[in-house]
């Protein structure tokens, strides 16, 4: 397996070349980077799980390079080195939430040690111990910095028993995070059981996530364990919860308190250790304003948030999905298609996607079904969307702050394909380079 990254940001190329052949003798991949704005533009092409950072460095510094790390890497630790510590300096950075604080000249033990605790609080496998990485998320398929990063704040909340909240658009692949928050956990052994509580009348809401016991009601032949006790052990993720009826949603809540479910038409209560993950595409906070959610139970669930991409968010991982659904749906099956033609695929990857993930694995099966030849046109392509294409939009039309990741997503996208990138962002090439080079982006980094 790939070691963990470890990015190193220093303007002395000395200390740089030092501190990497340190770093791969000790079993880590260092990405170097000799300022902060460089570092800004590599991070999401490299997704490092550590940064060790100079403080004071020409340009942006140290905490100005942390500050612009947090507010779009929440969940990567940064670990910040000086020849000026000062304890006023120490007391700052630490505040802010920086991992750890080392002074020059350091001693290289010490770095390594802070590296591994920084590379184990980031959800990564140990340099020892990386045998079973990659297993736990197999499902999503990704090369997005966005997803990265969600996946890597997921790996962290997974080996605690918080709640977890996950919301986003419909489509986006809920439930695949929540499964692959169970893989991760200590509880990857026990039951996974997804439910989805719009889907259940609400009469039967009670039984079918408590159970029941033989005579309870009309049709009750025979006692009945609800999901709870099923999940035992295990993991509940309750899809859709907020669209669960207000009468139920106290019931619901006493079950999370105390730990134990009643069944229908019982007595007696049974202790049950569950996980619970819920998800809801609705707006919750607003659904709490108008009283048609509980605010407790809302908080009750809401200990850990996390949020789902819409597709169009991550649009780089649109070809990659593409072929991954289209040998999917392939497996078992007589035709043999190839892929998308180029117009084709440009079309998936301009596409507006309201539906997300799920409206394009659609759009793969409704092409393959009718796909004549061993490539998929773009005209099967067209009638799958059923909707008027977006243009991917200028480059001139972007926002300035936005410049950078406008440009790594498109080199993404092109695999660093400059005459295509230029080409999509509407600019010449001589131009597209000048922006490159402004942004520090190099085009190599981008291809496969």
């Amino acid at each position: 397996m790939n070691p963990p990254k470890v990015m190193l940001v220093d303007d002395d190329p000395g200390l740089l070349r030092l501190l990497s052949m340190r770093l791969d003798a000790a079993g880590y991949k260092a990405v170097c980077a000799s300022s902060a704005e460089e570092a800004l533009a590599q991070l999401p092409v490299s997704r490092p799980q550590v940064v060790v950072t100079d403080l004071r460095m020409g340009g942006m510094d140290g905490l100005a390079l942390f500050g612009a790390i947090q507010a779009r890497h929440p969940a990567l630790p940064v670990i910040m080195l000086t020849a000026h510590g000062t304890i006023p300096d120490a007391v700052a950075a630490t505040n802010r939430g920086v991992f750890g604080f080392l002074t020059k000249p350091f001693n290289s033990k010490e770095l390594l040690a802070l590296v591994a605790q920084a590379v184990a609080l980031s959800g990564a496998p140990d340099v020892a111990a990386r045998g079973e990485q990659g297993e736990w998320r197999q499902e999503i398929v990704t090369r997005s910095p966005v997803m990265e990063e969600l996946l890597s704040q997921a790996r962290l909340v997974a080996v605690s028993d918080a709640s977890v909240f996950i919301y986003g658009d419909s489509g986006t692949g809920k439930e695949l995070l929540a499964r692959a928050i169970h893989n991760a956990s200590p509880r990857s052994k026990a039951p996974f059981i997804a439910v989805n509580c719009s889907a259940i009348p609400e009469p039967l809401l009670e039984s079918e996530l408590f159970g029941h016991r033989k005579g309870a009601f009309t049709g009750a032949m025979q006692d009945h364990k609800g999901l709870f006790q099923a999940a035992h052990g295990g993991t509940l993720f309750l899809d859709e919860v907020g669209d669960m009826p207000p009468a139920f949603q106290s019931k619901l809540l006493r079950v999370l308190q105390e730990r134990q479910v009643r069944p229908v038409g019982s007595v007696e209560s049974i202790t049950v250790d569950v996980r619970v993950i819920s998800a809801t595409h609705r707006n919750l906070e607003e659904a709490v304003k108008e009283e048609e959610f509980r605010e407790d139970l809302y908080y009750r669930l809401n200990v850990v948030a996390l949020e789902m991409p819409t597709l169009a968010q991550h649009r780089e991982d649109i070809p990659l999905l593409a072929s991954h659904f289209l040998d999917k749906l392939q497996r078992g099956g007589k035709k043999t298609v190839k892929g998308f033609a180029p117009d084709a695929m440009e079309l998936l990857l301009a596409a507006p996607w309201p539906g997300n993930v799920r409206q394009l694995y659609n759009v793969v099966e409704q092409t393959l079904v009718l796909a004549t030849s061993s490539i998929i046109p773009a005209q099967l392509v067209q009638r799958g969307l059923k909707s008027q294409v977006l243009e991917i939009v200028p480059f001139a039309e972007a926002r300035q702050q936005f410049e950078r990741d406008y440009l790594t997503q498109i080199l993404r996208i092109t695999n660093g394909n400059v005459t295509q990138a230029a080409r999509l962002a509407h600019r010449n090439r001589t131009e597209f380079y000048k922006l490159l080079n402004r942004h520090h982006l190099a085009p190599a980094l981008f291809k496969q």
